[in-house]
């Protein structure tokens, strides 16, 4: 079963107007439309000549916003062997958790735990993988529910964001698990202190996003709209196409994928 799509071309809309501190009014003004047609696209009219006008304002890709207005895309399916995702309900929406592993000596490290970290471990004894690390992307209480459940040997995070129950590490800190490497990568702006967790070692290189960026879309700017679009833009999109992308919400996908396809990021297309 394909999981939905984390962002509807609305909420691309609401995040960006948002991020820039426009209310409708100004942001009506501003592309030469009605305040009710800004308010009526948000809540989901597909106007296409608002559409393009609104995403002229934002800074947006108006086709690629046109595209999801009408369902037109969805990321290939991604299939890795050594990566797993765990999709788990938390309130009205669900979270994903990401498990990697060296098939070869069977040694693991989980990132973020979801709302239950059980399927998981389910699959850590069904595969009989050695945990050795439990990474967290940032606090976010959807991402770290569940770090008791896990008992990873090491629990860490940056130190830009320390949590209670993680060891904190500087930004730019390698690890070794088996034959694989993981890096660490600073995407800022959604949260203070959000890490993006490169791997490399399997048959593609792997990013581990957390909520920086999601398929077709990118968390909110909570901390710093403009920050978040930067750093993705430096820590991400500069990754190798083929980069698998875990993101804390929606479906995996690529770097490629994001380029030709995220209204966010019109200077790809």
């Amino acid at each position: 079963m394909n999981i939905p799509l984390e962002d509807l071309f609305n909420d691309v809309i609401g995040k960006a107007q948002r991020g820039l501190g426009l209310s409708n009014e100004s942001l009506a003004d501003k592309v030469g439309v009605s305040a009710a047609s800004v308010e009526a696209t948000k809540e989901g009219a597909t106007d296409t000549s608002i559409l393009m006008k609104l995403a002229a304002g934002l800074g947006l890709h108006g086709p690629s916003l046109a595209e999801m207005s009408d369902q037109a895309w969805y990321p290939e399916p991604v299939e890795v062997d050594g990566l797993a995702q765990f999709n788990t309900p938390f309130h009205d929406m669900t979270v994903n958790a990401y498990l990697v592993w060296n098939p070869a000596t069977k040694e693991a490290a989980a990132f973020d735990t979801g709302a239950s970290a059980q399927p998981m471990l389910d699959k850590i004894r069904s595969l009989e993988l050695k945990l050795r690390y439990l990474f967290l992307t940032h606090t976010h209480p959807d991402h770290v529910a569940d770090i008791g459940s896990l008992q990873a040997p090491f629990v860490l995070i940056s130190e830009l964001e320390p949590h209670p129950e993680a060891q904190s590490f500087a930004p730019g800190t390698q690890w070794k698990l088996g034959g694989l490497t993981i890096s660490t990568r600073v995407t800022t702006g959604h949260s203070k202190g959000a890490t993006t967790y490169v791997i490399e070692g399997l048959a593609k290189p792997v990013a581990i996003v957390g909520d920086a960026i999601f398929a077709s879309s990118m968390g909110g700017g909570m901390v710093s709209y403009e920050e978040a679009l930067a750093t993705n833009r430096a820590q991400i999109f500069t990754l190798a196409d083929e980069t698998v992308l875990c993101p804390g919400h929606g479906p995996m996908t690529t770097v490629g994928e994001e380029k030709r396809h995220n209204p966010f990021y019109p200077e790809f297309k």
